[in-house]
């Protein structure tokens, strides 16, 4: 098999210490892979809003990841870049923001993730209706369900499609659905 562009980078300079780890845990992962394993990906922190989803859409469709284990924040923030990422705020200057600072921005209706600050209307309240449908639907006819499952109803249904903003092949959720993907959220804020 031959070796993509970064593969072939990182095998070529990635040649100590926590670089060459980084290359023997690649190798290990494409073995185990290669060998039939299955693979677990855990997720914490702000990686869906960080975009985590343009790569780990494309390996969730080629078959490479078989559950995930993540926040319920990570849920939510890739559908929520799906449907409103243009109206997203970089704050590069957050680690200086003033208590007034944040409070203008909360009173603005972002909500601060780092130095990206997610639009509350555009992205939470779109959200926030289509999941309270299924959720209601779920509860009259006495069903239970994963929160991931909650949020595979709402965008294999269709209705949030209105919104996209980024190319839904970069939404790990999407992938994730197409393939109904078990997902553990141990938390909805910590995982």
């Amino acid at each position: 098999m031959s070796k993509g562009p970064i593969s072939q980078f990182i095998e070529k300079n990635f040649l100590h210490f926590n670089a060459a780890a980084l290359v023997d845990a690649a190798k290990g992962y494409e073995t185990h892979l290669t060998e039939g394993g299955k693979m677990l990906v855990a997720l914490a922190g702000a990686m869906s809003t960080a975009e985590l989803g343009i790569s780990l859409a494309e390996m969730i469709r080629a078959g490479k990841v078989d559950i995930i284990s993540c926040t319920g924040a990570n849920l939510e923030e890739d559908v929520m870049n799906l449907v409103a990422h243009s109206h997203y705020k970089r704050v590069p200057h957050y680690r200086d923001l003033t208590p007034q600072q944040e409070w203008e921005l909360l009173e603005g209706h972002y909500n601060r993730v780092t130095d990206t600050c997610i639009p509350e209307e555009e992205a939470f309240r779109r959200l926030q209706k289509h999941l309270e449908d299924v959720w209601h639907a779920a509860e009259s006819k006495g069903e239970r369900y994963f929160p991931h499952e909650y949020l595979y109803q709402v965008v294999k249904s269709g209705v949030l499609e209105q919104y996209y903003e980024i190319d839904p092949k970069n939404s790990w959720i999407l992938a994730a659905a197409e393939r109904n993907l078990p997902i553990i959220c141990p938390g909805w804020e910590d995982s």
